[in-house]
């Protein structure tokens, strides 16, 4: 499970929370739109019918999990990097 790490010119450092989702599910129109939808911070970007993660908005996640009950269970999750706990479904 998960996407790659940004590499490259992203900076990160203030980041408090990383998001992992399957592989599987990263190709999925309908959940891109959900996702899109769900998120109040705009984390979620639907990409031409792919999930794209918006990294330089993970600074604005409110642990809402608005993005858990959107997508199928076990699938994504939420990694507060602060204490290294995992929210997901």
């Amino acid at each position: 499970m998960s996407q790659p790490r940004p590499t490259g010119d992203e900076n990160l450092d203030g980041i408090f929370i990383d998001v992992e989702i399957d592989e599987s599910l990263v190709g999925d129109a309908e959940l891109a739109r959900k996702l899109e939808e769900a998120c109040p911070v705009d984390i979620y970007a639907d990409a031409g019918g792919r999930v794209e993660i918006v990294r330089p908005n993970l600074d604005e996640c409110v642990l809402c999990e608005l993005c858990l009950d959107a997508a199928p269970d076990g699938k994504l999750a939420v990694r507060k990097l602060y204490d290294g706990t995992e929210l997901r479904r």
